[in-house]
């Protein structure tokens, strides 16, 4: 029910209660203001005809029958022993013997004590609803009576004028109560209107309604609005900065309701899950496969927090954390380890690479001067043996200048400075500082320049670098009579410079990792021919410092190329 209809019927129910309250006391007040006038006239009648009755008793019922005609009022005599002498109401003569004795009528009783009398009820001899008014004198006491069917019409005329006044009043009020209902419903109306439009997130229209209560209502909603939208914004920025924390983490997060069913993954633990972007997600103690994973999960809804667990799964190392949420569920955060345990693996393998690099030439030098201290060899001898210690100290010194290199380039402290370099004159300068070696020896050269593509936009201690690598790795594995070809050809926006040979080439399990630090594909024979294992990794990442990329092709038997693309300044 609508608060206008409320207030309407609020109203016509307090305007009809107080109509019968008012017809009910108007009914009362004049029944008793007429009853009062009518019982204070008969009181006088009672004493006219108390003085008007003759002394004989002989002509009391002629004489009360001629005053009753005159005053319309039944009059009775009765003496003191409560006889009825005289009566109105019957015929002159002898009243019949079935009258009753009049001596305990209250109001015969007070005349015959001496003092006037009055009551009202419904005779027993006539049969109406009369007033007796009794006065002492005549034979005992003089009673007159009056019908009080008049005053039930008086009333009857009154209410009815009173309950057509009520009626017109109720109209009225009715009419008036449904015009202020309105007033004051409308602007309530739209105060809630205003307060779903705030509760949808749309802008609440006010209403003015001139009421100052209501007003002050309307106030207080528009300062709650202002202030919930600070607050919205204040959650919404909150949020907004939570989400791209978490969205931006490298670190998987799922979080999870109280009945497992998840409600934020980030990118991240999509990622790490094998989880497309916008694939549904299973619930949380669905979501792991790994045994180890669920117990962590388990644990995690009991409301038990877990803390740094290590887990493996499908050939990644996972670090997870637990922690249960105050309103049930569960938050995961996934932290991949794989990386860093490849990184330590790399770690390793490298420390175990440069101490074995380092013991064999370390282990040549060591035998070969102890045995020149210990024995007094011939000079041929000795010189070999200084030659032999001088080829291991220059064979460690590339590897630590090599070492260094590499160092520098991949802490970024190294940056090319980029100039025209011609690769032709690189690729003679960097092959006649290699012909003087002897597995150079018949060994031939060939440069393959395209007309578009003689020079490159790069770093020409860096260019000198990479060539003399490349060459130095084809002269190692190309047999006598062979061929190392420089190539240059233009490509799209860069320069791609190929060393290639006709050598024994890398078998397709090694071309991969060709690039790799102390990598060979051939260990033994590198070795013997004093490489170090660091020149192609030197070359790589030579090559990307300058924003180009590295490739090697290959077959056993066939020969290798590496091709190294160089793109232009303005590319």
């Amino acid at each position: 029910m609508s608060f206008a209809t409320r207030l309407v019927l609020g109203t016509v129910a307090i305007l009809i209660l107080v109509v019968l309250v008012l017809l009910w006391g108007a009914e009362r007040s004049l029944r008793r203001d007429l009853e009062g006038d009518i019982a204070g006239g008969l009181e006088n009648e009672a004493r006219l005809i108390r003085e008007a009755l003759p002394h004989d008793s002989l002509g009391w019922d002629e004489a009360v029958h001629r005053l009753a005609r005159q005053n319309g009022h039944r009059i009775t005599l009765v003496d003191r022993g409560g006889r009825v002498r005289a009566d109105s109401d019957f015929p002159p003569g002898p009243l019949p013997n079935t009258i009753a004795n009049h001596a305990g009528r209250p109001e015969v009783r007070a005349a015959l004590d001496g003092r006037p009398g009055a009551a009202t009820r419904r005779s027993e001899t006539v049969g109406r609803l009369l007033m007796y008014v009794a006065v002492p004198g005549g034979p005992g006491a003089v009673r007159v009576a009056a019908d009080l069917t008049q005053v039930d019409g008086i009333i009857r005329r009154a209410q009815g004028a009173v309950a057509g006044a009520a009626l017109l009043a109720l109209v009225v009020g009715t009419v008036l109560a449904l015009i202020a209902a309105r007033s004051v419903a409308r602007p309530l109306t739209d105060i809630a209107a205003a307060a779903r439009s705030i509760a949808a997130g749309s802008p609440p229209r006010f209403p003015r309604s001139g009421i100052p209560d209501v007003d002050a209502l309307v106030q207080s909603l528009r300062q709650m609005h202002r202030q919930l939208g600070d607050r919205f914004e204040d959650l919404r920025r909150e949020q907004a900065e939570s989400g791209a924390l978490v969205e931006s983490m490298i670190e998987g997060v799922v979080a999870a309701d109280g009945r497992g069913r998840i409600v934020t993954a980030n990118p991240a633990a999509r990622r790490l899950l094998g989880y497309h972007p916008g694939e549904a997600l299973p619930d949380l103690p669905e979501l792991f496969r790994v045994k180890a994973a669920r117990e962590v999960v388990d644990a995690a809804l009991r409301g038990e927090a877990v803390q740094d667990r290590q887990l493996e799964m499908d050939d990644r190392v996972f670090l997870m954390n637990a922690r249960p949420l105050p309103t049930g569920g569960a938050v995961l955060v996934l932290h991949d380890l794989t990386e860093v345990r490849r990184l330590e693996a790399v770690r390793r393998d490298f420390v175990a690479n440069v101490s074995h690099e380092l013991k064999t030439p370390l282990t040549s030098i060591s035998g070969y001067a102890e045995t020149l201290l210990g024995d007094s060899a011939e000079p041929e001898t000795t010189e070999r043996f200084l030659r032999t210690i001088l080829s291991n100290a220059r064979r460690m010194q590339r590897l630590v200048d090599d070492l260094l290199d590499l160092s520098r380039i991949e802490a970024g402290r190294w940056h090319p400075t980029l100039s025209e370099v011609d690769i032709a004159a690189v690729a003679r300068e960097c092959w006649t500082a290699l012909a003087g070696r002897p597995d150079s020896d018949h060994i031939e050269l060939v440069l393959d320049v395209a007309p578009d593509a003689t020079t490159v936009e790069a770093d020409l201690d860096a260019v000198r670098q990479v060539l003399t690598n490349l060459m130095d790795n084809s002269l190692r594995h190309t047999a006598e009579g062979g061929r190392v070809t420089c190539i240059t050809r233009r490509l799209d926006g860069a320069v791609a410079v190929s060393i290639r040979d006709n050598g024994s080439g890398i078998t397709r399990e090694h071309l991969p990792r060709i690039f790799e630090r102390f990598y060979r594909a051939d260990q033994s024979r590198s070795r013997e021919e004093g490489g170090t294992g660091l020149g192609l990794a030197i070359v790589k990442h030579l090559v990307e410092a300058h924003g180009g990329r590295v490739t090697a092709a290959s077959e056993r038997g066939s020969g290798t190329t590496v091709t190294c693309i160089f793109p232009d300044s303005g590319a």
